[in-house]
């Protein structure tokens, strides 16, 4: 491919999105690791990769620029999954935009088109902070404009211009987010954008551009953790990631060296082909040497990282299904519509009335075609959404405009805060004064959870050790502790105050029996006049979500 191409046409534009994908597949674990709050959760890495996997889907049989632009528009809209997701999902938006009317995509178009994503990014978010994704596409979009001829300039020099502009803006965002500087690590959403242009570089050129090894080291340090090794026979227990990948290696003995490589990095080793490509899989610890083993023998492609507990959760989950309201209802005027995870949890939702169910919470945030399908499929036409996650409430918050029905949505970002907003619920009452009723429950409660750290992180709290136990208080880490009954005293007993008269402890699919009664026991010790409830929720991750009210 010509490294002074003038244009990108409607299939080279396909191929960009599909390059961009790969890309965040290759780096989703790492874009994961960048993140610094450091417990289960939607993160970008995966929110991105699960977007951008819409779009892709959304635009294979699209054959115009403008046929393009537009499945690439919709599907960046009903795909968006997380905040970073849907920030994520305005930039492509701005793009389609620009690209709509075009025939084929030239240098003008581009500089277009950056400075409307950056201008729909902003207005997506609430609270523009700098030092984050904003900053980055925003310092990316001006470098396309500095030039006097945008139409002579052909797409690599300006392409690469942005690259490195927006490059040396992702280095500087630990010096605007002081958060960042603190754990050492670079924005995760702007390195996800920085793919972006490294795909669009590569489609260009037609040459491989190497990333700089600074940019994501913070992220492959914390990838690697000692292995938990029995040594006879090799068995290695509660390995973490799945690792795959095509290999294209011409000796044709490189299966039965890959196969060795691997021996002592993991299990349920598959390495099968010939003539040239060979297909890799293993369960591993060691992500950073799973695949620079690969690299020895030849060159990965589509490397796919899968992260087994966040999976081993999905799955738990998705035998949830078929969900039916009361009968009560089933045809209420105002119909409820939760995002909830976990046997216990949909049973306390559907007991309190709720009329349809979103399939999601913790690491597993729902698209808007997710949720948009529920909400149409309501009797209700006026439904209150509880996304029940600060991470899926923007994506809340793009239903209204794409349904007929009135959306009402209540910010809850906890379970516990959701089901504290069931007790306002009316579903006969007038749904404006039942959603403002249900968002002035919330404001008396407090939620906490108990979970365990997945990567290490420095937190106001202190610093947090992967596997260390944490007490999480209004979504902020205030305890960490070796053992879980710690963690979870010390979290509930910064939530009761001598207002306090209930607390809610939902129990997860990881609580164990004793460590409840402990815990139980040593709250109601510090705190006799608090009345205490526990209930089975079944969620997974969070052995314990707490609600103070």
């Amino acid at each position: 491919m010509s490294p002074n191409r003038l244009s990108l046409r409607p299939q080279d534009l396909k191929e960009v999105l599909n390059r961009y994908l790969d890309r965040l597949r290759e780096y989703r674990e790492a874009l994961n690791r960048l993140n610094v709050y450091p417990v289960p959760d939607g993160d970008t890495g995966t929110n991105m990769t699960l977007t951008v996997e819409a779009v892709v889907a959304e635009v294979e049989a699209a054959e115009s620029m403008e046929e393009v632009a537009s499945a690439l528009a919709h599907g960046a809209l009903m795909g968006a999954q997380g905040n970073s997701g849907i920030i994520l999902s305005q930039i492509l938006r701005g793009l389609a935009d620009a690209f709509r009317s075009a025939v084929d995509l030239g240098t003008a178009h581009l500089v277009d088109a950056l400075d409307r994503a950056s201008v729909a990014a902003y207005q997506a978010v609430g609270r523009p902070v700098e030092g984050t994704i904003l900053t980055v596409l925003r310092e990316a979009a001006a470098a396309a404009q500095d030039t006097d001829t945008p139409e002579g300039e052909d797409l690599a020099d300006l392409l690469h211009r942005v690259y490195r502009r927006a490059e040396v803006s992702l280095r500087n965002t630990p010096e605007l987010l002081p958060v960042l500087k603190e754990a050492g690590v670079v924005d995760a959403g702007g390195a996800g954008f920085l793919l972006l242009l490294v795909a669009f570089l590569e489609e260009v050129t037609g040459t491989e551009v190497a990333l700089p090894d600074a940019i994501f080291a913070a992220a492959a340090a914390r990838l690697t953790r000692p292995l938990d090794v029995e040594q006879e026979g090799h068995q290695i227990a509660d390995l973490r990631y799945e690792v795959m990948y095509l290999l294209r290696a011409d000796d044709e003995s490189t299966g039965d060296l890959l196969r060795d490589a691997w021996f002592d990095l993991g299990d349920s080793i598959v390495v099968v082909g010939g003539d040239g490509v060979w297909n890799c899989h293993i369960h591993t610890d060691e992500i950073g040497p799973a695949v620079e083993a690969g690299i020895a023998l030849g060159k990965p492609e589509r490397i796919k990282i899968t992260d087994l507990l966040d999976q081993a959760a999905e799955e738990a989950f998705h035998h949830v299904s078929n969900y039916q309201p009361l009968p009560e209802f089933a045809d209420a005027e105002i119909g409820v519509i939760p995002v909830a995870v976990g046997d216990g949890v949909v049973g306390l939702f559907r007991d309190a009335g709720a009329q349809g169910m979103v399939s999601g919470g913790q690491t597993m945030n729902p698209s808007v075609r997710d949720v948009l399908e529920v909400v149409n499929g309501v009797a209700a036409e006026n439904v209150i959404v509880l996304p029940n996650n600060k991470n899926i409430v923007p994506v809340a918050e793009q239903l209204d405009a794409l349904t007929t029905k009135r959306v009402y949505v209540v910010p809850t970002r906890s379970v516990p805060e959701g089901l504290t907003a069931m007790f306002a619920y009316l579903p006969g009452g007038d749904p404006d004064a039942t959603a403002a009723a249900m968002m002035t429950s919330i404001e008396d409660m407090t939620g906490g959870e108990v979970t365990r750290a997945i990567r290490d992180a420095t937190t106001p709290a202190g610093a947090i050790r992967e596997g260390d136990w944490l007490g999480i208080v209004a979504g902020t880490v205030r305890v960490i502790a070796s053992d879980c009954v710690a963690a979870a005293f010390g979290a509930l007993d910064r939530m009761v105050d001598g207002e306090s008269e209930v607390a809610t402890i939902i129990t997860g699919a990881e609580a164990d029996e004793a460590i409840t009664e402990q815990i139980t026991s040593r709250i109601g010790q510090s705190h006799p006049d608090l009345a205490i409830e526990v209930v089975f929720g079944g969620q997974p991750l969070y052995p314990y979500l707490f609600g103070v009210e």
